[in-house]
């Protein structure tokens, strides 16, 4: 073996090893960038099945519920938002501040809104227990999050 081709055999090693080195380090590289990303304003849970029977009281309907979490160190005036099922079922938001770093928990039934809890007023239940779309829109009528379950299986 002459020492060019020994050159060329170690240059295409080498170059075959970096290349495979790439493929490997670019999906893990872009994957980092997504785990740093959070959104401002989301859906952070939701309790779509209250526990025990699904009776219709007013405890059975306030234990469905969604929260919004904002995860910016600012306040976000929600007023004009909506929160929406796929059924069409909307919650409009009027004269609500979400704190910096904060959650607020939107129950289905009656009860008196504070800064952590407000109320939809219902008397029957908004979230299907096996499969639905919460969607949460800005006072533009943009989607800012949606979180689904059942047959949905992923977050859109």
């Amino acid at each position: 073996m002459s020492a060019s081709s020994t050159a060329r055999r170690v240059a295409a090693t080498v170059l075959a090893a970096g290349a495979v080195v790439s493929v490997v380090a670019l999906p893990a590289s872009a994957h980092d960038g997504d785990r740093h990303r959070t959104p401002k304003v989301e859906i952070s849970r939701v309790q779509a099945d209250s526990p025990g029977r699904d009776n219709r009281t007013n405890r059975s309907l306030n234990a469905e519920w969604v929260e919004i979490t904002n995860n910016t160190r600012h306040g976000i005036n929600l007023d004009g938002w909506t929160l929406k099922d796929e059924d069409g079922h909307r919650y409009k938001f009027n004269d609500v501040r979400l704190a910096g770093r904060s959650t607020i928990r939107i129950h289905t039934g009656e009860g008196r809104d504070t800064r952590t809890d407000l109320f939809q007023d219902r008397r029957n239940y908004v979230w299907d227990n096996h499969s639905d779309t919460a969607t949460l829109r800005d006072d533009r009528g943009r989607t800012v999050d949606t979180e689904s379950w059942g047959r949905h299986h992923h977050r859109r």
